[in-house]
C-alpha cells in the first residue's frame, strides 16, 4: 500500500536536545491531539505494555550542512506519505542524510521496528499490547508520536447510484464476519443490512497487515460482533492487498463495488464515490473538517514510534525527528490530504519531544 513509494530520499538533520516525557495514550479508537508517550524498561508500565521514561538527551546542537546518516522507516502505508514528504521537505536542508520510506503495512512494521530492523515505525493505530511486549521484550524503548488524524473512506463506483450512505450495520452484513455468503447488496438485509439494493456485490480492502483493517474493524465491526457473540474479523471472501491503488483499481473496475481505503487515498480518486456513513447519529460525508470534528464517525489518529536509543546514538535521525514534530507536521501533513493536529496540539507534540 504505497503512494508515493520513496526508495531513498537524501535529508539533512537539525539536532536539538532531546527530552522524551510520557503522557496518557487514550483508546486507540479515540481522536485526540497532542500524544507523545514514552517507554523505559527501567521505569513503571503503562497501559501500552511500555513504560514511563524520563529525560534522554540525543546530542547537541550541529550545523545541518554537516550531519551525515541513514534512516529507515518502516510501517503504514497510510502514514508512509507524511513520512515521505517531511524527507522530501528536508531535503533541501542538507543533502547529507538518507532517509528510506517504505510502507508495507502497520503490523509488519512494528514487527520490524520489535526487531530493531527500523528506525521509525509510521502506524494508523497505537501499538497493540502483544506488539509492545514484543518491543520490551527485545529491550526496544520506544516514543509514540501524534502526526495527524484520517479518516477511512468507504467507496463504491461512481456508477453506483443504488447507494449514498451505509450504516454500521450495512457494513456489518456486508464486510463481517457473517457475510462470506452474501453475493449481493441485498443479502446484507438478512444479517443486519436495511433496504440495500439487490446490486452484485465485489469487494476490495486491506489485508490484515494493514492498520486501515485494524482500525476499520475495531471502529465499524467489533462492536456488533460482540453483540452477536462472533469474533471481530472481516469476511474471509473478498478480494484483499497491501497496496491502496490496487484497491482503488478494483473499486473502479466494478459498478456495484465496495471498498475501504485511508480517507487520504480515497479522496477525489478517479473512477469512486465515497459514500456517507452512519455511525448512529446520521449520515456523514467524510471531509477534513467531518475528520477533524470527530462527526465523520470512521476517524482515526496517525503515529510514528521512535526507537529511543537509535534517536539518541543517531543525529541524523534525532534531528529528522526534530524536523517532523516542527515543520513537518505543519508543512507535511495537509499536502498529502491528511487533517492536521490544532496549532495547541502541534506545539505540545514539539514541546514534548525537544523538552
Amino acid at each position: 500500500m504505497t503512494t508515493p513509494r520513496s526508495s531513498v530520499w537524501r535529508i539533512a538533520s537539525l539536532v536539538l536536545t532531546l527530552a522524551l516525557f510520557a503522557v496518557a495514550c487514550g483508546d486507540s479508537s479515540d481522536v485526540s491531539e497532542g500524544e507523545v508517550a514514552s517507554t523505559d524498561t527501567d521505569q513503571s508500565t503503562t497501559d501500552d505494555g511500555g513504560t514511563d521514561e524520563g529525560a534522554a538527551d540525543a546530542g547537541s546542537d550541529v550545523d545541518p550542512s554537516d550531519l551525515e546518516g541513514e534512516v529507515f522507516i518502516s510501517g503504514s502505508s497510510t502514514v508512509e506519505p507524511i513520512s515521505v514528504r517531511v524527507a522530501e521537505l528536508y531535503e533541501d536542508v542538507a543533502p547529507g542524510v538518507f532517509v528510506d520510506v517504505e510502507g508495507p503495512g502497520t503490523g509488519d512494521g512494528f514487527q520490524k521496528f520489535c526487531n530493531g530492523e527500523s528506525d521509525i515505525s509510521d502506524a494508523s493505530r497505537q501499538i497493540k499490547e502483544e506488539e509492545a511486549a514484543n518491543c520490551e521484550a527485545a529491550g526496544i524503548e520506544y516514543t509514540e508520536i501524534l502526526v495527524g488524524i484520517d479518516g477511512i473512506g468507504v467507496m463504491t463506483s461512481e456508477n453506483n447510484d443504488a447507494v449514498d450512505c451505509v450504516t454500521f450495520g450495512d457494513l456489518y452484513g456486508l464486510i463481517g464476519p457473517e457475510s462470506d455468503g452474501v453475493n449481493s447488496w441485498a443479502d446484507a438485509n438478512a444479517i443486519t443490512g436495511t433496504d440495500l439494493p439487490d446490486e452484485p456485490l465485489d469487494i476490495f480492502g486491506p489485508g490484515e497487515e494493514s492498520g486501515t483493517y485494524d482500525s476499520f474493524v475495531e471502529i465499524v465491526i467489533e462492536d456488533l460482533a460482540d453483540e452477536r457473540g462472533q469474533e471481530a474479523s472481516t469476511r474471509s471472501t473478498y478480494s484483499p492487498s497491501a497496496d491502496d491503488n490496487v484497491i482503488l483499481s478494483g473499486i473502479q473496475s466494478s459498478d456495484s463495488s465496495l471498498g475501504w481505503v485511508g480517507f487520504a487515498f480515497a479522496d477525489g480518486a478517479e473512477g469512486t464515490k465515497l459514500l456517507q456513513v452512519d455511525g448512529g447519529d446520521g449520515c456523514v460525508a467524510a471531509n477534513a473538517d467531518t475528520i477533524a470534528s470527530n462527526e465523520y464517525p470512521i476517524s482515526r489518529n496517525l503515529y510514528i514510534y521512535v526507537n529511543n536509543a537509535k534517536a539518541e546514538a543517531n543525529p541524523a535521525l534525532a534531528g529528522y525527528v526534530d524536523f517532523y514534530v516542527t515543520t513537518g507536521l505543519t508543512d507535511a501533513v495537509a499536502s498529502v490530504g491528511y487533517v492536521e493536529l490544532s496549532d495547541d496540539a502541534k506545539a505540545d507534540v514539539a514541546a514534548a519531544w525537544q523538552g
